[in-house]
């Protein structure tokens, strides 16, 4: 740890904890394995969570940090909103060759015709689901704003 000064042991702080949710939303979102289960996991709630959370102090701090802190900061919420775009392509087009293999599966049983307007009416639901992720993510959106 730099000891030239408070400044200076702010600023280490200040990185650390951005470190500490950029860590934690790469985890979240599967890019990184969880040290304590040692296995990789996907929850993009609460990856949306923890890039939530870094938005809310950069909202906070506007204006009050150092040129490498606001810096440092930008850079870690830019990555992560792109990986975490990457992630909800990923997840939809699992869903979508999912929802490919059934209908396929479902053509060949009795009874087709209900399940796949089943399975329509939930390809609606993901992309409005996905569509409500998308807009969360959107730089200079308001919604991190508006839970304050």
């Amino acid at each position: 740890m730099p000891e030239n000064g408070p400044e200076k042991k702010g600023e280490f702080y200040f990185i650390q904890l951005v470190i500490t949710f950029q860590a934690a939303a790469m985890q979240q979102m599967g890019k990184l394995q969880n040290p304590i289960t040692k296995k990789v996991e996907c929850n993009l709630d609460q990856a949306q969570f923890s890039i939530d959370m870094l938005e809310m102090i950069q909202n906070k701090t506007k204006n009050n940090l150092s040129e490498n802190e606001t810096k440092f900061l930008e850079h870690a919420l830019y990555e992560l909103r792109m990986n975490y775009l990457d992630e909800v392509k990923k997840n939809q087009q699992e869903k979508k060759e999912k929802d490919t293999k059934q209908k396929e599966e479902t053509k060949e049983s009795p009874g087709a015709e209900e399940s796949e307007a089943k399975q329509d009416e939930q390809k609606q639901e993901d992309k409005d689901s996905a569509q409500k992720e998308k807009d969360k993510t959107q730089p200079g959106s308001n919604d991190s704003e508006e839970k304050d």
